[in-house]
């Protein structure tokens, strides 16, 4: 049966912008309405209650670097920090866990106190004794994440990281061009002359190897190395129809007609859905992946009383729901998710059935089988 979308894609249409992209024009413009609306719930702390929590974070103060993905953040709420603590903020934004972790071990990431890993990335990198152990009597409103986030296979007890955001992988494609609705992977295999040089797949090993993987029946985070290499040679099959492997940039020319589907994050889905509704977003029926984006500090933080500040900000509520409201992930707050609209919580696509997400896995560290996805990923990239 054709997927249904519901209204929230129309009801919610604005200039939306990418998940590897700042927040800019009409999309800062409405983030600051809302801002303005809730500003007095954030920011308007007595002046004793702020002398006391200055002194509990250390007179938290200076700049606060942060090393994150585009749309986790924008200029107002940059603002409505720094109005709280007097805390100048510079955000840098990365377009993959391993570009991000590349730069931390190459030492371009000193200046870095709170950086935004996956959650397999949050196990690779407490692997490498990269990640402080955080003081828990520093943070407050953590108790506000749902269950399946307090003890999360990644990072047990939240040792190393704060949830901040989840969503899904999935196709994203232009209704005018696709007519009929492609329901799972092999759609693409199945499709491929019609849509030649006109699918995208995202430019991360991980999540295209595994969306291969889950399309030929295997686990997203396959070891063995046949089905590492069956999956390979299947993704070879598909490589004439590919035009690019891209993570962002694809929005003009599935919208201009020029591509047909892409693979996509769903926070990248659904702002381009609120841009033009002839788009939809559908998560594979043989499952894709979850992910869960977090918080966390370096062991390397030059200001880890400012990056506590960071962290307790975006956990109050209000601030959770807005970055819902304007930036399209999925907030793993329990206060902010009861407090959103009905037409956020009943959207499928920004918060999928459970029935959905069980087929659904987490990425997770590989091991020495990394080294197999990476070559075989370099083959297929570079051909």
């Amino acid at each position: 049966m054709p997927r249904k979308r519901s209204l929230y894609s129309n009801q919610f249409r604005r200039l939306g912008p990418t998940r590897r992209r700042f927040l800019q024009g009409s999309a800062a413009a409405i983030a600051g309405v809302t801002l303005s609306n809730c500003r007095q719930n954030i920011a308007s702390v007595s002046e004793a209650e702020t002398e006391v929590a200055a002194a509990e974070a250390g007179e938290a103060s200076g700049v606060l670097n942060v090393y994150t993905w585009a749309d986790y953040t924008n200029d107002q709420l940059i603002e409505a920090f720094t109005e709280k603590t007097g805390i100048e903020v510079v955000v840098d934004i990365y377009d993959s866990n391993e570009t991000m972790l590349a730069k931390m071990q190459a030492g371009g990431g000193d200046a870095y106190s709170v950086i935004y890993p996956s959650d397999y990335m949050v196990q690779e990198m407490i692997s490498l004794g990269m990640l402080t152990k955080l003081d828990k009597s520093r943070i407050t409103g953590i108790d506000n994440i749902f269950d399946k986030w307090q003890d999360p296979v990644y990072d047990s007890g939240n040792n190393f990281s704060v949830p901040f955001a989840w969503g899904t992988t999935g196709l994203l494609y232009n209704k005018d061009i696709i007519t009929d609705n492609p329901e799972d992977w092999d759609y693409l295999w199945d499709n491929s002359s019609a849509l030649s040089r006109q699918i995208t797949l995202l430019d991360d090993v991980r999540e295209t190897m595994g969306a291969v993987l889950k399309s030929l029946g295997y686990s997203y985070n396959s070891t063995d190395p046949a089905e590492i290499e069956e999956a390979y040679n299947k993704l070879v099959e598909l490589k004439p129809a590919i035009a690019s492997f891209m993570s962002f940039g694809f929005e003009d020319g599935l919208l201009g007609g020029d591509l047909a589907v892409v693979m996509a994050y769903s926070v990248d889905a659904l702002s381009s859905i609120a841009e033009d509704d002839r788009l939809e977003y559908v998560i594979p029926f043989s499952g894709s992946s979850v992910w869960t984006d977090t918080m966390i500090i370096p062991t390397s933080a030059p200001n880890v009383d400012a990056a506590y500040e960071w962290i307790n900000f975006n956990l109050q509520p209000e601030i959770a729901q807005l970055n819902t409201e304007t930036l399209f992930n999925a907030t793993p707050n329990k206060i902010a998710y009861d407090n959103l609209s009905d037409e956020f919580k009943s959207n499928t696509d920004l918060f999928p059935p459970e029935e959905i997400l069980a087929k659904c896995e987490g990425i997770a560290p590989v091991g020495d089988a990394s080294a197999i996805y990476d070559e075989f990923w370099t083959r297929v990239t570079s051909a």
